[in-house]
């Protein structure tokens, strides 16, 4: 049997201060580049040598372009942003020579990239269109995103302002038992939204936002009769919404207004039998000038690796539940009457 030829291409790099960001330390970068791509790299200088497989030599040129891309608008280079850009490259377009750059959010504090192809699609989504919706399982980075979307409008003077809500489910949108004013009530529902901030801004700047109006944080159920204007809008959690909810919170939309919609059609705590606003509105909104819809999956979970497998176990699971509830009825459907 004949062995196909190795492709060989040489990549030079022009800055040597950013080389061991490149490289990873004892060169630990490239080797999780090689074992996943099947490819050899040898490094002389500010010289990488690639050889292997054609694809996979042009899929090893593509990563290694673009994580040099990445040196200098970020920070070193770990294990997580190294798979982020395997994930990213488009294997069958390796050799196309037409790979768009990566999006990314640039705030004042740090510059944040796709991790995923579908995160790609989701800031490109938020770039282009007034309303997104994002819907896909915990951990795809959609509530992170949307307020690094938000910050950034923030401080380029797009927006004068964040209004982040959601619908407190679990206490049926009515707070008033729990202790505290408004904001230490809602407080507990809204933590992953106060997580991002704090990673954008810093804690001093978030409070102070919070003081001015600059930024908000209600439960939805205060947002009915509001008119949004000049805002960036962030409904997260929205699967728990009714349609009724969904239906007010995108009316609210006005002049120089932005909203992301965020959920997770996997875990609707609504009462049985009360359909969710989140897939009503993705059914109902596909297709409408404006509006971007981004699905996300488990392959696109950027936590711990166990986290994605969890997120596949469970889908199997639904699926095969939804198989066997599907072959009762067929089953039923065809005992003779």
């Amino acid at each position: 049997m004949s062995r196909v030829a190795d492709c060989r291409i040489e990549l030079s790099f022009d800055d040597n201060r950013r080389l061991p960001l490149l490289y990873g330390e004892h060169n630990a970068n490239l080797a999780r580049i090689e074992r996943q791509l099947g490819v050899r790299l040898a490094t002389r200088g500010n010289i990488v040598n690639i050889a292997g497989p054609e694809h996979s030599a042009e899929a090893a040129r593509s990563v290694l372009t673009e994580l040099w891309r990445r040196t200098s608008i970020d920070h070193a280079l770990g294990p997580a942003e190294i798979d982020a850009v395997l994930r990213l490259e488009p294997r069958g377009a390796a050799t196309t020579g037409t790979q768009p750059e990566s999006p990314v959010i640039r705030t004042r504090r740090r510059t944040i990239a796709a991790r995923t192809p579908t995160q790609a699609t989701y800031l490109r989504a938020m770039e282009n269109n007034q309303l997104v919706i994002g819907a896909g399982p915990a951990g795809t980075g959609k509530t992170y995103l949307a307020v690094a979307q938000a910050v950034a409008a923030l401080q380029n003077g797009q927006v004068d302002r964040i209004i982040v809500s959601r619908p407190a489910i679990e206490a049926g949108e009515r707070l008033g038992f729990l202790p505290g004013d408004l904001r230490d009530k809602v407080d507990p529902y809204l933590r992953p939204i106060y997580d991002a901030l704090g990673d954008l801004l810093s804690a001093d700047q978030v409070e102070k936002r919070i003081e001015t109006g600059e930024i908000e944080i209600a439960p939805l159920a205060f947002m009915r009769g509001r008119t949004l204007a000049h805002a960036f809008v962030i409904l997260d959690e929205a699967q728990n919404t009714t349609v009724m909810q969904m239906k007010m919170a995108l009316t609210r939309l006005g002049e120089g207004s932005r909203m992301v919609v965020n959920g997770d059609p996997g875990q609707i705590d609504l009462p049985g039998g009360v359909r969710s606003g989140l897939i009503d509105a993705i059914d109902i909104l596909d297709g409408v000038e404006g509006v971007g819809i981004v699905r996300f999956n488990e392959g696109d979970v950027v936590r711990l690796p166990l986290v994605a497998r969890i997120v596949r176990a469970y889908a199997r699971a639904a699926d095969a539940a939804e198989s066997a509830a599907a072959l009762a009825r067929a089953s039923r459907t065809a005992k003779p009457q």
